[in-house]
């Protein structure tokens, strides 16, 4: 199975649709769409983690890797979608969290009661580090009773795995297996570039301890050996890496073929150019040169040296692309130009839920609305340093990943037909303009993504092409050239909500409009952009 033709897309189980109506989405739910999701032309469902797990980081906290949570169904409902996805011809790809364990998973509870086994299944000091969580405060937490203290780079209840420990490698190669043997044809590696920590851990020296811990050499021979014992042995798995805080070099490294690491990585550097000082809760403006700049040079680099990253700007973590750099009153013209430079461009395209028919953040008027435990600490820790509440929830409002776990809005009804009971989480104001009946309705941007999809099948130009900026001075338009045999395609989007203007050298006059998001494309020597226009010109 190559992956490059292929387009996945991100399922937040909790909030996808809820059968049972506990407020809270299954996977009968998903099963339930799963002719939904084939008219969009989708090959490949992520889901977010359906494992056990006490729920304090939505699921990231796992605390048994090889068994279904209850609230999301069992794991013959499982098996069951595994087997109606092959009749859409729709694989399904799970989330591996590898680099921590809920506090709530055996090994964790049997090194609390002092199994010298699993102890060393857990990176364990007598004196913690100055490292910080990313979840706020010190990343160590006392261990039990003892004298020791534990790791956790995200909540005190995520202790951190040791992978320099051979025992825990191998209980990981069983859990990836027993999944590949359920049918599970891709894994995403949640945060999988934090695992290589050093054997001897010293205190950061410039208050950012991340660069102590990511894209450590050793993580490189990690998935080697992983690939090596478990996906690597089977026949079209994909694998996908979410990469913290990476580089364009190291990615690279981790997706070249020859490598036998991974298919591909999730980077984040795109979507941190509305972060003032790099701090993700302090707001400025969406930097949108920096933004295309950022997509260039990874695009042009992981093409000269044959690298591929996951194309997203939405996920869980994220709030809705649309609200942070699209005027709202543009908001369908804007939702498929942002999916136009998605789909076009070089690597596998994500569409994450609700993305297709154009949903935005819900716009919750109080912290009490929310549940995600990095906004409600990041709230409390700016009240506790004398933010006003007013400005506090502006920010929570613009950055929290509860924007993006909002049930899914399939029609005007209550509850926006996502369940009959009352969601675990507020449904999105915009519901009742903004659900899937109404967009199957009309002819707007549900199409949109679905035609993007049917060339990306089409064109080998679109899948394997290469990619090359063009103008790049141009600062408000983001355009590049693919390229592939004797072929080019120019892709041109305007990032404005104003007219733009873009030179098309001659070569490209005598071309073709292959898709647009308006109507009456002239090709010239100068094209005058409407309001986010996309235009992709095929010679």
């Amino acid at each position: 199975m190559s992956f490059k033709d292929k387009v996945i897309y991100q399922i937040y189980p909790k909030s996808y649709k809820d059968t049972n109506n506990d407020g809270i989405g299954d996977i009968k739910g998903i099963i339930d769409k799963l002719p939904y999701l084939n008219n969009l032309g989708i090959d490949m469902i992520w889901l977010n983690p359906i494992y056990p797990s006490p729920q304090n980081d939505n699921g990231y906290d796992v605390s048994n890797y090889i068994d279904i949570d209850p609230m999301f169904g069992s794991m013959d409902d499982f098996c069951e979608l595994i087997q109606e996805g092959k009749k859409f011809n729709i694989d399904v790809m799970m989330d591996m969290v590898f680099n921590h364990v809920s506090t709530e998973h055996e090994w964790f509870k049997k090194a609390l009661d002092g199994d010298e086994f699993y102890k060393k299944f857990f990176i364990l000091r007598d004196k913690p580090t100055n490292w910080e969580s990313k979840f706020v405060g010190s990343a160590w937490s006392k261990f039990g009773n003892s004298s020791k203290y534990y790791l956790h780079l995200f909540d005190k209840t995520q202790a951190d795995l040791n992978w320099l420990n051979k025992n825990v490698q191998k209980e990981i190669f069983k859990i990836v297996m027993f999944w590949i043997k359920k049918g599970v044809k891709g894994f995403r590696l949640d945060v999988i570039n934090l695992i290589g920590k050093d054997e001897f851990l010293k205190d950061s020296i410039d208050c950012d301890s991340k660069f102590e811990y990511t894209d450590k050499p050793i993580t490189h021979e990690y998935l080697k050996i992983l690939n090596e014992n478990t996906f690597g042995k089977e026949e079209g798995i994909i694998t996908v890496g979410e990469m913290s805080s990476t580089t364009i070099e190291n990615s690279i490294l981790y997706t070249q073929p020859d490598r036998k690491e991974l298919s591909m990585v999730f980077h984040f550097n795109h979507l941190k150019v509305d972060y003032n000082n790099n701090q993700k809760w302090q707001l400025k403006k969406f930097d949108v040169k920096k933004f295309i700049s950022i997509l260039n040079s990874w695009g042009e680099r992981m093409s000269e040296q044959n690298g591929w990253i996951a194309l997203f700007y939405n996920n869980h973590d994220q709030p809705r692309m649309l609200n942070r750099c699209i005027n709202l009153q543009y908001r369908v013209e804007g939702a498929k130009m942002l999916a136009a430079t998605i789909h076009l461009s070089r690597g596998t395209p994500y569409i994450y839920m609700g993305e297709e028919i154009g949903m935005i953040n819900p716009e919750f008027n109080s912290i009490d609305e929310y549940v995600d435990i990095e906004s409600i600490n990041a709230f409390n820790e700016m009240i506790k340093n004398g933010r006003p509440k007013t400005e506090a929830l502006e920010i929570i409002k613009a950055r929290s990943r509860d924007n993006a776990r909002t049930p899914m809005q399939w029609d005007a009804s209550k509850n926006a037909g996502f369940s009959k009971a009352k969601p675990w989480l507020s449904i999105g104001n915009s519901y009742k303009e903004i659900n899937v009946e109404k967009e199957l309705k009309g002819d707007e941007i549900f199409n949109f993504y679905k035609k993007l999809i049917s060339l990306r099948k089409k064109y080998k130009i679109i899948s394997e092409g290469s990619y090359v900026s063009y103008e790049e001075s141009n600062s408000y338009v983001y355009s590049f050239i693919r390229s592939f045999e004797n072929n080019e395609l120019l892709v041109i989007n305007n990032f404005r909500h104003i007219k733009s203007n873009i030179k098309i050298d001659k070569r490209f006059l005598s071309g073709k409009v292959l898709v647009s998001n308006y109507e009456n494309i002239k090709i010239s020597n100068i094209i005058e952009l409407r309001p986010y226009e996309t235009i992709s010109i095929i010679i």
